[in-house]
């Protein structure tokens, strides 16, 4: 597994981006945060050697984990049935400044994540928003030893986690984050409950969306080098 890390800059909600390289082909975990994002992740995994991008898996229907994925030219993208709609109705949406303009005015506590998404898309014309082709429900064998789950919570009902035996590496997205600011109530924490369990899988190393890899409290004795 090769991670493109997040960016520190919490304005920018610029993702950890991972590629899971199967030797004839490679699975992307998250597609970038928009077409200028998606570009720079590619060109690093070009120069890195790394193959060819045939499937996408989305962690959940967030825009800065979905707006690349028109860049990486891949009919293959998995997703959780529960993000299918919500992003075909993104993907309908006549996204533009105009456009973006109409949402703050229409549904105010939206202007901060507007605001991000101008920053990571500053040319409308060129973002597409690509939904699923191919969605499941409770768990799915994405490639030997790479497995996406379903997990929910209160981010995203349609949060999966991607699990890659081989690695030892659990990538899981932003599942146990507090809700979009937009949705989030004065009460509203990170789910520590859910991250406890996450801690506890068989794996080295967690990665989540926006932070850098972690080993769970467990993990030393295995011995296992943090992901490239």
């Amino acid at each position: 597994m090769w991670l493109y890390p997040h960016h520190p800059d919490e304005s920018r909600t610029q993702l950890c981006v991972a590629l899971v390289d199967l030797g004839d082909r490679s699975v992307l975990i998250d597609a970038g945060n928009g077409p200028a994002h998606a570009r720079t992740v590619r060109a690093a995994a070009l120069a890195e050697g790394l193959s060819p991008v045939s499937t996408i898996v989305y962690t959940h229907h967030h825009w800065d984990h979905v707006w690349g994925a028109s860049v990486w030219g891949v009919n293959d993208i998995v997703g959780h049935a529960a993000g299918l709609e919500v992003l075909r109705e993104d993907a309908a949406r006549p996204w533009s400044e105009a456009y973006a303009a109409q949402v703050v005015r229409d549904h105010p506590r939206m202007a901060r994540s507007v605001a991000a998404r101008s920053r990571a898309v500053p040319d409308w014309a060129e973002l597409v928003v690509v939904p699923p082709t191919r969605t499941f429900d409770h768990e799915l064998l994405v490639a030997p030893g790479l497995v996406v789950r379903h997990v929910g919570g209160r981010h995203a009902p349609d949060s999966a986690i991607v699990l890659d035996t081989e690695s030892g590496v659990a990538f899981l997205g932003d599942c146990f984050y507090v809700p979009p600011v937009h949705l989030r109530g004065d009460d509203d924490t990170h789910d520590h409950a859910m991250l406890h369990q996450l801690t506890r899988l068989p794996v080295n190393w967690l990665v989540h969306g926006h932070g850098p890899p972690q080993r769970p409290p467990d993990s030393a004795r295995r011995g296992a080098r943090r992901p490239e």
